[in-house]
C-alpha cells in the first residue's frame, strides 16, 4: 500500500513497484481512504509506504489510527518523507514504524530495494 498525496509521484511509484514481478502496489492519494480500506479489512497489505505529510492528515495521526486496530498493528510501515527531524523519527519509531527515509536522500529504486529486502527478511523468519 502506497499513500502519497502528490499524484504524479504516486503514479511513478505505482508504476515502478508494479513493474517488479513480486510486488503489487495499492495506491492512495490520501490517508482517509487508505484507513477506511484498512479498517474494513478490504486490503491487508504486506507493507505500508506512508508519506508523512498528507493533505488530510499527518503520518503520525495515520499510525495512531492503525495502532487502534489489533488486526493492523503488525503491518510494517515505512515513512517516506521530505521532512525529517530526530524527534519526529524517534516518535514514529516508538509508535511502531519500521523505517523512516528522507525522499531527498534516496532514489526510488533504492527505497523499493529496501522494501523488498525488508519483506524478504520477514518471510525468512
Amino acid at each position: 500500500m502506497v499513500i502519497e498525496d502528490e499524484k504524479t509521484l504516486l503514479e511513478v511509484i505505482g508504476k515502478k513497484i508494479n513493474s517488479t514481478e513480486d510486488l503489487q502496489a495499492f495506491l492512495y492519494d490520501n490517508g482517509t481512504d487508505a484507513l477506511a480500506d484498512l479498517k474494513n479489512h478490504r486490503i491487508l497489505p504486506d507493507l505500508i509506504w506512508l508519506d508523512y505529510y498528507l493533505t488530510d492528515m499527518e503520518g503520525l495521526q495515520f499510525v495512531q489510527e492503525i495502532n487502534k486496530d489489533q488486526a493492523l498493528t503488525n503491518i510494517p510501515i515505512f515513512v517516506i518523507s521530505n521532512s525529517i527531524s530526530h524527534n519526529k523519527v524517534h516518535y514514529m519509531l516508538a509508535l511502531g514504524v519500521d523505517n523512516y527515509l528522507l525522499k531527498a536522500e534516496h532514489q526510488l529504486s533504492d527505497i523499493i530495494y529496501n522494501i523488498r529486502s525488508f519483506l524478504a527478511n520477514m518471510s525468512s523468519q
